[in-house]
């Protein structure tokens, strides 16, 4: 697509957008309890499942899955939870349509194959479903972000996308410390995803980890859907884990916004020589062209004026880091090497000192009140704090502190950056506010 029809078509889906209504979008009786559907209860869905099941103010009433091993597995984290067993809806793709039939469902969350969640989400909101919860990604194209987001305005629904990172305890300490200004004003940022994902593209279709060199129908878990993006696609395809947490120190679409991106991909080797290494040179994956490259670097510029570069780097050994630095007129924080240095207060000119106190120092106050309880919750603790800001937004009937805009605006990255390598240049950023960015007030605190 040219540049000029890319800006063309972003302007004409843009023309006469709407936010939701606060109003009107809660005006329904605040549940004390809620009853909440899952749509997938793979090894992901298994976690939330397992999370909710664990809140007494949550009663899960329906799952569906299509995979009879994931559904057993599901059936035996119920049966060991004491709760009663929900109805299951299994046997067909698209079974997940009954579920969204039933009566009095307060809630649904996804956690399928990422080219479901946007079908998905459509079909929950137009079965009068008011909050949808999906994991990270919100779709795959920029019309699946556009037409989640008309649908949400449509419905007055509210659509909310798990990411979890925002949640992470040093992540929110320094959001304390950046909106109390400790680093002066934000100029520069990064993040991204860099977790070594070979062993989990890739497997023998028994284990999800480790083992194999399998992927699609011969693939398990993750590498029965996940590794054909690789072939497929070139891009920064998991921006949000990186984007989330920073777009919520730049307040970004409360103040501020996305306006430009600009992507390139190196070359791809890593997927390959994985293959030939674990399973030969003659096996018949050895011969797939993977189109992704192993390390896909982003750039972002805000509205405000400053510069976020995100990293997607899957494919090659390394440690797992998502890479934050937060950078401003008065010091820098990077998550790397526990360190950061504030101009004026660090005890030496120009030396890094531990991030340790300050965290602490700066702990977030809901870190500082259920820490204890979301131990064991899955990834550090994060998975129990964007579960409860799903819940307590049912339950209070209150916009949920990630809304529809957060996740089209994140998860867009991903196709835009696609765009952007293919046509080597960069492209314009959508507004999926449609102007609204400049008066909207951040709810995540």
């Amino acid at each position: 697509m040219k540049r000029r029809d890319f800006v063309k078509n972003i302007s004409i889906a843009g023309a006469g957008i709407g936010l939701v209504s606060p109003y009107s979008l809660f005006s329904q009786k605040a549940p004390s309890k809620i009853r909440l559907g899952i749509i997938g209860v793979g090894l992901r869905g298994q976690n939330h499942l397992h999370n909710a099941l664990g809140r007494e103010d949550v009663d899960v009433v329906a799952i569906c899955d299509i995979d009879d091993r994931m559904l057993n597995s599901a059936r035996n984290i119920i049966t060991k939870s004491g709760k009663p067993m929900p109805k299951i809806f299994t046997g067909d793709p698209h079974a997940y349509r009954k579920l969204l039939e039933e009566k009095d469902l307060h809630g649904i969350l996804i956690a399928t194959p990422w080219e479901w969640h946007a079908p998905m989400i459509l079909d929950g909101l137009s079965a009068g479903i008011k909050y949808i919860a999906t994991e990270v990604i919100l779709g795959i194209t920029l019309q699946d972000h556009w037409d989640v987001v008309k649908a949400a305005e449509q419905h007055q629904a509210n659509v909310m996308m798990l990411e979890n990172v925002c949640y992470r305890r040093d992540v929110m300490a320094i959001l304390q410390m950046v909106r109390q200004g400790m680093f002066g004003e934000l100029i520069h940022m990064q993040g991204g995803y860099q977790h070594d994902l070979r062993g989990v593209k890739l497997n023998d279709g028994k284990s999800a980890y480790g083992i194999g060199v399998e992927f699609g129908e011969k693939g398990f878990s993750e590498a029965h859907w996940r590794t054909n993006h690789s072939v497929h696609r070139n891009g920064d395809l998991y921006p949000t884990h990186g984007v989330g947490p920073l777009a919520e120190m730049l307040n970004i679409n409360y103040g501020n916004r996305f306006i430009t991106l600009s992507s390139l991909a190196s070359k791809t080797r890593g997927l390959h020589n994985y293959i030939v290494e674990h399973g030969g040179e003659n096996h018949p994956n050895a011969k797939v062209e993977f189109k992704l490259g192993d390390v896909v670097t982003t750039q972002i510029k805000t509205a405000n004026g400053e510069t976020i570069l995100l990293q997607h780097d899957t494919s090659l050994p390394r440690p797992y880091s998502l890479g934050f630095r937060v950078q401003g007129t008065k010091g820098i924080w990077m998550d790397v090497n526990h360190s950061l240095y504030i101009e004026g207060v660090s005890a030496k000119p120009d030396e890094w000192e531990d991030a340790k106190p300050y965290l602490e120092k700066y702990d977030h106050p809901l870190w500082k009140k259920y820490g204890a309880e979301a131990e064991g919750a899955g990834h550090g603790g994060m998975d129990f704090f964007v579960l409860r800001a799903f819940v307590e937004a049912i339950k209070q009937q209150t916009p949920t502190p990630m809304d529809v805009y957060d996740a089209a605006s994140w998860s867009a990255i991903t196709p835009l950056s696609e765009m952007s390598i293919q046509a080597n240049q960069t492209v314009e950023f959508p507004d999926f506010t449609g102007g609204q960015w400049m008066y909207r007030k951040t709810r995540f605190e």
